[in-house]
């Protein structure tokens, strides 16, 4: 008969963290989330270290160049979706790997025959108020003026006045030239007390804006993830379909970390990947994979080669595998097992592979827990999805603000390459859904309070680094009543609370 697991598995909701010692030195600004990236040896440093344990999903809807830069700035990657053309991938990883730190290319542009409404349009949907005037109104086309909030008043103009009567036209604006370095950008706005710079080629066209907030924003960001020639650090998905085609583009455009993307990794498929990359590459090419919810598939993609290893099927919350196939395991369970057997071949091998917990983050709290569990890093969808910087639309339904968020498992991304089973190149059934997620405005924001109550956490632990959370701390189950004691009960809130990851 089949073998059944005599423990239900559980989720990071049915666990808390009991406190430990904290000494005086214990205090958040003392704790390091640097984590593992890839495999390493005792003894030995892993090639690719993050600054933060916090990445996002390799998804239509969360992950692209725009993010990439997002994240690294405050210390994560960016897994860039490959459910694209190879060429459309590769020309992602290139903008990150040749984005100037500083130097903004223009996503808000306008037409100077467009109106006050189009102004207004553009806004709410991409939060910028800096507007580029251009000829044709894309960015590179000779810059003809700027808008922003101080060049009109909405209730005292018409929706239809148009752009070109009330724009800062190109002959009031400080400029400088494409071959201007960035500290000179930011001493020409020092001096001239500006906001936005524009960067001009020889015939006008608009280059990137350099921006007064950024040049604070860049002395703040310490824990930027910067390669050896101080370029922004971005990972790439893969597939177990076209790889040997895929591969190459990618690691030409310079991505500095691969992921299989699969949402079983416990398959011929992925060991055929795995043994193709490390066969041409060695170990000049990082690559994870997954995902797995046993010991088993630990083992499995372990032993061939995988630089980290990815654990969750079924826990993301636009994923329906569990509901159509049946298959998944709940995401603590999982992760306490799958760390538990990497410590072991830790002992046995002298190899360490991080492990990737990736889905069934619901608090901000559940970030902490997955990293007691012993988890390296976090893969996110839906936490950066609601984000400024994800590439999907920001409407608004039923008087709120959201974001479009969707499973590549659904019939809008058609990924069937992720659900590969050896069949026809088409989706037979979906394994995710179409949905929206509540708009919550900045990465920057939202990362740095859910990563300074991590920091917090981990201080009532005691520890100071991500591996004495692994050793020290220690867990809880939890019951249904203690869930209910646990939040606000018996008195009426006066307003809604934050922290909740929508």
């Amino acid at each position: 008969m089949a073998k059944i697991f005599p423990e239900p598995s559980r989720t990071f909701g049915e666990y808390l963290i009991v406190p430990g010692y904290s000494s005086k030195t214990c205090i958040p600004e003392n704790v390091s989330l640097k984590t593992p990236a890839v495999k390493f040896k005792k003894g030995e440093k892993p090639a690719v270290t993050l600054n933060v344990p916090l990445v996002s999903a390799i998804m239509q809807s969360v992950s692209d160049d725009r993010m990439a830069v997002a994240l690294a700035r405050e210390g994560g990657m960016s897994f860039i979706y490959a459910s694209q053309s190879i060429e459309d991938e590769a020309d992602m990883i290139s903008r990150v790997k040749g984005y100037k730190a500083g130097y903004v290319q223009s996503d808000s542009n306008l037409r100077p025959d467009m109106t006050l409404a189009d102004v207004l349009r553009l806004k709410e949907q991409t939060g910028h108020s800096t507007m580029a005037v251009t000829e044709d109104g894309t960015c590179g086309s000779k810059l003809l003026g700027i808008v922003t909030s101080r060049d009109y008043r909405v209730s005292r103009m018409s929706p239809e006045t148009p752009v070109h009567t009330f724009m800062t036209a190109f002959d009031k604006l400080h400029t400088a030239p494409a071959d201007t370095t960035l500290s000179e950008a930011n001493d020409i706005i020092w001096e001239c007390k500006l906001n936005t710079l524009p960067i001009i080629d020889d015939e006008q066209r608009l280059k990137y804006f350099v921006f007064r907030k950024d040049y604070e924003q860049h002395k703040e960001n310490k824990d930027e993830m910067l390669d050896s020639q101080k370029r922004y650090m971005v990972g790439a998905g893969i597939n177990s379909r076209d790889y040997s085609e895929r591969v190459p583009a990618l690691v030409k455009a310079g991505a500095d970390l691969l992921c299989v993307d699969s949402s079983e990794g416990f398959t011929e498929w992925q060991k055929n990947t795995l043994d193709w990359i490390k066969n041409r590459y060695g170990e000049s090419v990082k690559v994870g994979a997954g995902n797995v919810v046993d010991k088993d598939g630990f083992r499995f993609l372990a032993n061939c080669g995988a630089d980290f290893i990815k654990v969750g099927i079924g826990g993301g919350s636009i994923c329906i595998t569990r509901e159509q196939k049946g298959i998944g395991r709940g995401q603590a369970t999982a992760l306490i097992e799958i760390c538990k057997e990497r410590d072991a071949y830790f002992k046995e091998t002298g190899t360490y592979i991080p492990i990737c917990s990736d889905g069934g983050i619901v608090h901000d709290y559940h970030m902490t827990l997955a990293l007691a569990m012993g988890a390296d890093f976090i893969m996110l969808g839906r936490y950066f999805a609601r984000f400024d910087e994800s590439p999907t639309n920001k409407l608004m339904i039923n008087g709120t603000y959201v974001k479009e968020y969707w499973g590549e498992g659904s019939t809008r991304a058609r990924n069937w390459q992720r659900y590969e089973m050896g069949g026809d190149s088409r989706l037979t059934f979906e394994e995710g859904v179409d949905s929206y997620v509540p708009y919550a405005g900045t990465l920057k924001d939202n990362v740095t309070l859910s990563l300074s109550k991590v920091r917090g956490t981990m201080c009532n632990c005691g520890c100071l680094t991500i591996a004495q959370l692994h050793k020290n701390a220690k867990l809880t189950l939890v019951s249904s009543t203690s869930i209910v004691e646990g939040g606000a009960h018996d008195v009426i809130l006066k307003e809604s609370r934050a922290g909740r990851v929508e």
